[in-house]
């Protein structure tokens, strides 16, 4: 089992609400505008970038991911800097298919291998935000979308075949697509969608399909879902989760450590958030907001623990990955080894502020799972 670590390029800090300029942010929050939060603003710079990778790395996480989006920092430039001042962290890139050729990404993953000591893992979104999009020129609609990302990572593929590869779709007509040397590994591609049009592109082409965190019962049938398409195909692949996380040494500090996320929230933004998030296109977005619907007209964060220890508080405040584990380090490491009984292998974890809580998890989970076997049992 790997466990990763998440890289707050949009921004950082011990609020919810920090992320963004505009209503939505990397993995598609909404958010405040920076004036309401200056105070607990940390902006994504790269000596500040450098902590969070070097803590990540130091505390024993196996990758970070960093984000995609108009309001956060270019993944591709921000990880080719960071690959130079780390040595083992890998780094789970996250890119829109529709904004760049499959074969410059396939040259783009090649060199990133070459120069980081083969450290490139790819996560493929396809994009549910129809004005993040359009701020690109894409103006396709959901299924065209998805049926674009279906070609672009076949041609990706056989550009890293190396053989001349040629491709003729409704979207992509390519002649000898290739590059200078075939990348040595081929980055793991990871993908995410709970539609119907997402399946079948995750399917035919990934290596670890990526779920948001939600209780077991449904994260089982998700994956039951995929693991069938994918058998279809004669393929088996991986199963990742995202979830933020508070782990504190006992079990009333980390909730405590929660409820401070939210506290003195206007329950007016809150409305206002939501009804952004109402008119995303993403299938994964409305799951997430349906998980914290009850706690709305209430203000009790206890209401909002939707099986134990998984807390759908983030979700009241950002777009994206809406739940949390709460709870001391061992009722955190059980819960993950739960899921990773349900057939999660990897989990890409994140916490606010994320350098401390890089440490706070790298100090107290991540022990715990090596102690039962779960990952390995000594930091590489």
């Amino acid at each position: 089992m790997q466990i990763h670590w998440f890289l707050p390029t949009a921004a950082d800090g011990r609020s919810l609400t920090v992320g963004t300029r505009g209503t939505h942010g990397p993995e598609g929050e909404a958010v405040a505008s920076l004036a309401a939060i200056a105070d607990r603003f940390r902006a994504p710079t790269i000596r500040y970038m450098t902590q969070i990778a070097r803590a990540a790395e130091e505390a024993g996480f196996d990758a970070v991911l960093t984000p995609t989006g108009t309001w956060c920092e270019d993944a591709w430039l921000t990880c080719a800097a960071l690959a130079q001042e780390t040595e083992r962290l890998r780094f789970l890139v996250a890119f829109r298919p529709g904004f760049i050729s499959p074969t410059l990404a396939a040259q783009q993953a090649s060199t990133f291998q070459r120069l980081s000591g083969g450290r490139l893992l790819l996560n493929v979104v396809t994009g549910g935000e129809r004005d993040e999009q359009a701020r690109f020129g894409d103006h396709l609609s959901k299924a065209e979308r998805y049926a674009r990302t279906d070609e672009f990572l076949t041609v990706l593929r056989g550009a890293w075949s190396g053989e001349p590869y040629d491709f003729q779709g409704e979207h992509y007509d390519v002649r000898g697509a290739t590059v200078l040397a075939p990348p040595a590994p081929v980055p793991r591609l990871y993908f995410g969608g709970s539609s119907p049009e997402a399946g079948p592109v995750a399917a035919r082409h990934v290596d670890t399909y990526l779920t948001w965190g939600e209780p077991p019962d449904q994260v089982t049938q998700k994956l039951a879902w995929i693991r069938g398409l994918a058998h279809a195909h004669g393929r088996e692949m991986r199963f990742g989760i995202r979830f933020h996380i508070v782990a504190r040494d006992t079990t009333a500090e980390a909730w405590a450590a929660a409820e401070r996320l939210i506290k003195g929230i206007d329950p007016a933004h809150v409305s206002k958030v939501q009804s952004v998030l109402a008119a995303s296109e993403s299938t994964g977005q409305a799951r997430m907001s349906a998980l914290n619907e009850r706690f709305r007209d209430g203000w009790r964060p206890a209401d909002l623990e939707v099986y134990p220890n998984v807390w759908a508080g983030v979700g009241l405040l950002r777009g994206g990955a809406g739940t949390a584990l709460v709870g001391s380090h061992t009722e955190v490491a059980d819960r993950i080894a739960e899921y990773a009984g349900l057939g999660i292998d990897e989990f890409i974890l994140s916490g606010f502020p994320h350098l401390e809580e890089a440490y706070m998890v790298g100090e107290g989970v991540l022990p715990e799972l090596r102690r039962r076997g779960l990952t390995a049992t000594e930091r590489r």
